[in-house]
């Protein structure tokens, strides 16, 4: 079966694939779209637009920071409720059937084929791409550190999280140990380290595969969602990154 209809968009979109810096960003949860085939998995307009569907903000702030620092970007088009282009595939969390505590109808029961149509028309493409880009790079000698982007919400099972930004890794820790002391160097900012989510082999895929496989230097980056939910917030966060991000010439 196929679940892609040729009137659909791609997984996926790169921004400056010619880009000159060193970094390297992907944004997971880019998308909130639905393929025509699974309507709306039975969930609601509201619940469609919230974070169990993508990381709000995280693609504007993407798309923002690839063109401050001239850097190849890659942000996925669907919905993370279709499948979780972050986590390893046939594993519960790849294809949810409760998000937060959110039934996912149209999850409830997927045969081995849908899921693997799921997996093959969206999952793959956009990690072949990273894959294929990364490959080339390496056999240009080019200099390559990824940054992986989301947000998180600020308001989790009923607490209040105190963070502006997390800072993310899990093995290896170089260039994210040098944005952490960059940021938190800034008055008034709370910075999680490894909050409110750390990098792990189960929770995780796009660093452990193409991050710590590859002995990159990388990071993932979690951003409160009010803080980026206006032009306004995207501009800041986008300058402040950008700003420590351009300081770390050769993580240590």
């Amino acid at each position: 079966m196929t679940l892609l209809e040729p009137n659909e968009p791609p997984a996926f979109r790169v921004l400056r694939p010619h880009g000159g810096s060193p970094y390297f960003l992907t944004c997971d949860h880019a998308g909130a779209r639905v393929p025509h085939k699974l309507g709306s998995l039975g969930v609601s307009v509201a619940d469609r637009e919230r974070h169990i569907a993508w990381d709000i903000g995280a693609a504007d702030v993407a798309i923002r920071l690839s063109a401050e620092l001239d850097a190849f970007a890659i942000l996925q088009t669907y919905s993370r409720l279709v499948i979780d282009c972050n986590r390893r595939p046939g594993i519960p969390a790849s294809i949810v059937r409760i998000s937060e505590s959110t039934r996912i109808p149209g999850n409830e029961v997927v045969t081995v084929e849908e899921a693997a149509a799921r997996e093959r028309e969206i999952f793959r493409p956009y990690h072949d791409r990273i894959r294929t880009e990364l490959d080339t790079r390496q056999a240009q000698g080019r200099p390559t550190m990824l940054i992986s982007v989301h947000s998180f919400t600020p308001r989790f099972h009923g607490n209040q999280r105190p963070w502006h930004a997390g800072v993310l890794y899990n093995r290896d820790p170089r260039l994210a140990g040098e944005l952490l002391l960059r940021l938190r160097a800034e008055p008034g900012l709370v910075i999680g380290d490894n909050e409110p989510y750390s990098v792990g082999d189960i929770t995780d895929y796009t660093i452990p595969e193409h991050g710590e496989r590859r002995g990159l230097p990388h990071v993932g980056i979690e951003l409160r969602q009010d803080l980026i939910s206006t032009e306004a917030g995207q501009s800041e966060w986008t300058e402040r990154l950008a700003r420590a991000l351009v300081s770390i010439v050769a993580p240590v």
